[in-house]
């Protein structure tokens, strides 16, 4: 019976507000992660779903890296275990 995990993670990531556009075509390409609002100030809510806690320090440090991000805030982080057995059960 092996278990698994799932990552859910919220992130606050400020931007120049020129850039606002560019830099969510960017957050929006990458695997896992899924914007679920912005503002005209230059905020953007991002929500990962990762299958480990690597993935979600990477993806934060290359949302970071992004050009005319100014910073990434990670909100809220959360750890769901499943048995991958019963899931193929189903």
């Amino acid at each position: 019976m092996a278990l698994q995990e799932v990552h859910i993670s919220s992130l606050v990531v400020h931007v120049k507000p020129a850039y606002l556009a560019s830099v969510k075509e960017q957050i929006a390409a990458m695997p896992n992660a899924e914007i679920y609002g912005d503002s005209e100030e230059g905020k953007i809510i991002v929500v990962l779903e990762t299958e480990n806690q690597g993935y979600v320090t990477d993806t934060i440090d290359k949302i970071n890296n992004l050009e005319h991000v100014l910073t990434t805030f990670l909100v809220y982080h959360q750890i769901e275990h499943f048995d991958s057995q019963s899931e193929e059960d189903s």
